[in-house]
């Protein structure tokens, strides 16, 4: 995993000579934040060594590097899940090479299911806490370079960043919900019981994405803000069926406004 890392940041140091210090993994239907970048720079995941390939509708499946208002960021335009076939390992491989490549902050987005009864499809929710119920991504051969081996997760979110993200929301006019992130394997979306479950064990909001890139990145030291956009609701009497194509539909009409948040959040 080390020497695969290395050979992944070897060759991203090719392509891109300047590497931000900002990253962000852009979720379901939230890829349209590339539309406000100053694109200087692209490359194919599949072009990457050692880089898994996204399969998912809606992950464009390439890293951009460029200008989104004033700051340069490093953009994962898709990501990559344990339920596509993938090792935790290989589902957290960009976030190590992110760290070797200099990056200190990591921006993350999902699209989730809203299980707070006062949430609405459309809500964002900035997640302030999670609940890992997917295998953890640093079972296995520890190495010293890749941070603790049992690293704390008291203060997993930045503080500063989530403070920061209220005050730029108020300004903005852009109502955000705050909560507990719960993280499954997927892929199937879940039964009213298994909403009822999570929701009793302190869940606000579920998905199938972000916990073990956060894990990860804490661990290396990198400082984490991660916002969740509500596509469906999993409350009793609000349960209906629901497919892959509407959750990227609802993320769609929220992206707008998350875009703005994120833009004034990164360059504060």
């Amino acid at each position: 995993m080390l020497t695969a890392t290395k050979e992944a940041v070897s060759f991203i140091r090719e392509k891109i000579k300047e590497i931000p210090k900002t990253a962000i993994i852009l979720g379901t239907g939230l890829g349209n934040i590339v539309e406000h970048l100053e694109v200087d720079c692209a490359v194919d995941y599949k072009t990457i060594p050692h880089f898994p390939v996204s399969t998912v509708e809606g992950h464009a499946g390439k890293l951009i590097c460029g200008k989104l208002g004033k700051t340069r960021v490093l953009v994962m335009q898709g990501r990559f899940h344990f339920y596509e076939g993938y090792s935790m390992q290989e589902v957290t491989f960009p976030i190590r090479v992110m760290k070797f490549l200099g990056i200190n902050t990591l921006i993350v987005s999902n699209a989730a299911g809203g299980m707070n009864p006062d949430f609405q499809v459309g809500d964002i929710m900035i997640i302030k806490d999670h609940i890992n119920t997917m295998p953890n991504p640093l079972i296995g051969k520890h190495h010293r370079e890749f941070g603790e081996r049992f690293p704390d997760m008291s203060q997993t979110y930045s503080s500063n960043l989530i403070q920061k993200a209220r005050e730029n929301a108020t300004e903005l006019q852009i109502p955000v919900r705050e909560g507990c992130y719960v993280g499954v394997t997927g892929p199937t979306l879940e039964t009213p019981k298994e909403y009822e479950y999570l929701r009793i064990i302190g869940g606000d909001a579920v998905g199938m994405s972000t916990v073990p890139e956060v894990i990860v990145a804490h661990q290396m030291g990198i400082r984490v803000f991660a916002v969740s956009v509500i596509t469906d609701l999993g409350v009793p009497g609000k349960i209906r069926k629901f497919t892959h194509k509407d959750v990227i539909e609802a993320a769609e009409k929220t992206a707008p406004k998350l875009t703005s948040l994120i833009i004034r959040l990164i360059n504060g």
